[in-house]
């Protein structure tokens, strides 16, 4: 029985790139010694088993052929007689088909050290069109590695393309859709991740609405780069630059969703786009199943997005409905995200990039200050119930008015 560390860990240390797990692969072994030196089993598709001490993850060496469509669509075999060359041989790419000795030795038997020095995304085999899957951990690495000049190879780019026109990526399961997605959100360059899979057409068979904002216009004096489309990827850019919470980025990518369905004969205007994502944004967190926090972050930007803009400028019964409907007086936490992504949306516009939002400094500010309200006063006035909710709310108004400068 041998071990070898393979994967992420091993690509990632030759870059120079940081990393925090580490999985590995036996070879020459049953899972019944495995289960004899302590190891606890985990997954059904195939053996893996958590190391006794550290927990990380051991999996058997495995060849695998296709047996059916999309994701789950194979059969293993994890016999002993597999060799490491053919288990790395299954991977998708070849930066993630090397492994290292317990000496320190390098196995690169398909090229990813040549490849990572070269900065290429590179499919090890033709195998990489039998899942998927791949197409989105492509445009992940894609997303991760951007900022380093990766690029894909244009072999690996057109077998991406048959995957985007065969049919399997309706077969993915929208669990494996989402975790994707939520890592490449989290990655240096998300807007990479948009670019990648639209430039094979998957981004079409998966997020149909954000593809259809490509090419919708807008109005110029608002948003000099016209293009819907364009502006997600530069808000994209912004949110990246603010905030490394994926559920930040993911409502940057929903919020504009309703101008995808803007009847022609109005544009470049997008009168009501806000409630009009409402609904889209519900179909997408439906259809991907996405966490509640980020589909209520993404609804709140999506209808309140151009409140944030305006907020020096709002009544304050709107101001404080606003505070209200996004969270924030129960979880205050909720107001800086809002902001975070409001400010990446008007940022998001050419020649708007480096420009201080002060609509959002001046709603924190204002939040600030009711907050200062102590409830106590009106308790001990012996106010309770509807009567002193209705007495703070009139304090929160006059704080509110009281701030009715408007932002420079």
């Amino acid at each position: 029985m041998k071990v070898y560390l393979v994967g992420g860990a091993v690509r990632d240390k030759l870059l120079g790139y940081p990393f925090h797990e580490r999985d590995w692969v036996v070879v020459g072994a049953t899972p019944e010694m495995l289960l004899q030196k302590g190891y606890r089993p985990v997954g059904s598709d195939f053996p893996v088993f958590l190391h006794p001490q550290t927990g990380e993850e051991y999996a058997l060496a495995r060849t695998e052929r296709k047996s059916g469509v999309g994701y789950k669509g194979f059969l293993f075999c994890t016999d002993q007689s597999v060799t490491l060359e053919e288990d790395l041989s299954r991977r998708d790419l070849t930066i993630n088909a090397m492994a290292e000795d317990t000496d320190g030795t390098l196995i690169d038997p398909y090229g990813g050290r040549q490849d990572l020095e070269n900065r290429v995304l590179r499919h090890v085999s033709d195998a990489f069109v039998e899942d998927p899957l791949r197409v989105l951990r492509v445009a992940r690495f894609a997303a991760r590695y951007a900022h380093l000049g990766f690029s894909i190879a244009p072999e690996t780019q057109a077998l991406m393309e048959t995957l985007g026109q065969s049919g399997e990526l309706q077969h993915l399961t929208p669990e494996r859709v989402w975790v994707e997605t939520e890592r490449a959100l989290g990655e240096r360059s998300p807007r990479t991740y948009i670019e990648v899979l639209r430039g094979c057409g998957a981004l079409q068979i998966l997020f149909p609405e954000v593809d259809r904002l490509f090419g919708v216009p807008q109005r110029a004096d608002y948003h000099p780069e016209v293009d819907t489309g364009l502006h997600i990827l530069m808000s994209l850019d912004q949110a990246a630059a603010l905030d490394t919470d994926p559920a930040v980025r993911f409502a940057v990518l929903m919020h504009d969703l309703g101008k995808g369905i803007t009847p022609t004969d109005i544009l470049p205007r997008h009168i009501g786009h806000e409630e009009n994502g409402v609904r889209l944004v519900n179909g997408v967190c439906d259809r991907l199943k996405v966490p509640n926090r980020f589909r209520e972050l993404a609804i709140a930007v999506t209808r309140h997005h151009l409140h944030c803009h305006k907020a020096p400028h709002l009544r304050a019964s709107t101001t404080l409905r606003l505070l209200k409907e996004i969270g924030a007086l129960r979880q205050p936490d909720k107001l800086t995200q809002f902001i975070r992504c409001c400010e990446a949306d008007a940022r998001g516009r050419l020649g708007f990039e480096n420009k201080p939002y002060c609509s959002g400094q001046w709603l924190q500010q204002a939040f600030k200050a009711i907050q200062s309200i102590e409830n106590r006063e009106f308790i001990d006035l012996g106010l309770t119930g509807k009567q002193l909710g209705e007495a703070i709310d009139k304090r929160r108004l006059d704080i509110l008015n009281s701030l009715r400068e408007p932002c420079h």
